[in-house]
């Protein structure tokens, strides 16, 4: 498998102009969970990543993956169809989207666009009528492609939570930001 992070966005596209062509939209399985820590760098979310697969065939969330052939996967995102916070998803109105992320190889190119596009059609199939998501203070890139994408700022969000690293130690985290919302049907 290519190292997606030393990839050169320019070699890229000489390479393989008709890259995004390629691009497949879909359902992650247990054999892709390895490839979710993008050779290292997303370790630490190891025990998130089972959870959340665990979750999805419990019927109350989803995981999307952008696969390109040859390459494997470029990009993610998971869907909560229900959460112990209500105003994040509530199992039949509001869905909740996270750990959505693109290699940075692709990015800038219609991935995350795709991807996002496929988990919403996804819901409104399931019946949702909005999703809701948060994005960091530091991420303003994330924010302006969502408000493209037609998600709204609501509130601030003190991003406090918490996760088990691949170690089994709770590691808590502190990312105050945005809580945006998209209605998906009018």
């Amino acid at each position: 498998m290519t190292d997606h992070n030393t990839i050169d966005r320019t070699q890229l596209f000489s390479l393989d102009p008709d890259w995004f062509d390629q691009v497949i939209i879909r359902r992650l399985r247990r054999a892709d969970l390895p490839a979710l820590e993008w050779e290292g760098e997303f370790t630490r979310f190891r025990n998130v990543y089972a959870e959340v697969y665990k979750r999805m065939h419990d019927g109350v969330a989803y995981m999307w993956g952008a696969d390109l052939p040859e390459v494997g996967l470029i990009g993610q995102v998971f869907v909560q169809f229900n959460t112990n916070r209500a105003e994040l998803a509530d199992g039949f109105k509001r869905a909740y989207i996270h750990s959505f992320r693109v290699q940075p190889a692709y990015r800038r190119a219609g991935v995350g666009t795709l991807l996002m596009e496929t988990a919403e059609e996804d819901l409104v199939g399931r019946g949702f009528r909005e999703v809701s998501l948060n994005v960091t203070y530091q991420n303003p890139d994330a924010r302006r492609l969502y408000e493209r994408l037609g998600y709204q700022v609501i509130s601030e969000d003190p991003g406090r939570w918490w996760y088990y690293d691949q170690n089994n130690r709770m590691q808590e985290v502190h990312e105050p930001g945005w809580r945006m919302l998209k209605a998906l049907v009018e």
